[in-house]
């Protein structure tokens, strides 16, 4: 007896765009911005390569958005989500078509990564492939890293350390101190934004075996863990401001991080913890953009 095969009804560019998750964009475009101003307050900023390394962690992002949709949904972790729509999870899109979209996007970036290594240094061809690396084994595999609690570390290492100090360097061939800070700060609140999300799952993420950091710190130290990160971001902030009175005007952008704190402390959970990461994101591209700006001014 032969089984149907199952169909798949597709999903509308919208949804595409929905299963790439614009509102971690902030993520991508923060830490180039950083990077930048970090280099701009050095006297040596260079506008392609920053256009560049902003290419290449847009890429990264939609490229793990989209490995997250297809390995979370193969694992049955989507199958009762409370989160935005996935692709893969909701059986819109064939799986192999969500890989598909995940590659075309490390693809983009790796292009763009080893255009920006060429002009700067090769040696930075080894760190996109880290990335991407990091970025596949997030979820996939047979033993990801994110399934053991090491989501936030990644991203703090990746979307903070890596893309600020990285984009740094590729326009000063050296790291400041003060992009040493930004990092901290940018990575600070980029973990803080995947913890939120993963504060949000903590139910169904239990029940499925993914064992994020969330899971397993409990509902209480989690939500006090992403007091304690943004607060962190903040007070770097004003560090770096240390001889750099501008810096100062980035804490313009504490208020957007009060509002993305009011659900989390206020003990919301499932849906209506959805708006904190869009909130915080928004919070932390305005506290780029201002940190940016404040360089231009010195």
């Amino acid at each position: 007896m032969t089984s149907t095969p199952r169909q798949y009804p597709g999903a509308t560019p919208a949804q595409w765009l929905e299963g790439a998750r614009p509102h971690t964009w902030a993520n991508a475009v923060a830490p180039v911005l950083a990077g930048t101003a970090a280099a701009t307050l050095a006297g040596e900023a260079n506008p392609l390569r920053a256009v560049l390394a902003g290419i290449v962690a847009l890429a990264m992002i939609v490229g793990v958005n989209y490995a997250n949709d297809y390995s979370d949904g193969i694992k049955g972790t989507d199958d009762d989500r409370s989160g935005p729509l996935r692709l893969t999870g909701s059986g819109l899109v064939e799986p192999k078509k969500v890989k598909y979209a995940a590659f075309a996007s490390f693809g983009v970036g790796a292009v763009a990564g080893i255009a920006l290594s060429l002009l700067s240094a090769w040696w930075l061809v080894l760190v996109g492939a880290a990335c991407i690396a990091g970025a596949w084994f997030y979820t996939g595999g047979k033993n990801p890293y994110g399934y053991r609690g090491l989501g936030e570390v990644a991203v703090f290492v990746f979307f903070g350390l890596v893309a600020v100090l990285g984009t740094e360097f590729t326009q000063t061939g050296s790291v400041s101190w003060r992009g040493l800070l930004l990092a901290i700060a940018v990575g600070s609140l980029s973990s803080a934004v995947n913890l939120a999300n993963n504060l949000r799952d903590i139910p169904t993420d239990a029940a499925t075996g993914k064992i994020t950091l969330a899971v397993r710190l409990g509902d209480a130290n989690t939500r006090r863990l992403w007091v304690g990160l943004v607060s962190l971001a903040v007070i770097v902030t004003i560090a770096i401001s240390i001889g750099h009175w501008w810096g100062l005007i980035a804490l313009l952008a504490v208020p957007l991080f009060v509002v993305a704190a009011r659900p989390v402390t206020g003990g919301a959970e499932g849906r209506a913890l959805i708006p904190v990461l869009g909130m915080l994101g928004r919070g932390m591209l305005l506290w780029s953009v201002l940190e940016f700006a404040a360089a231009l001014l010195a």
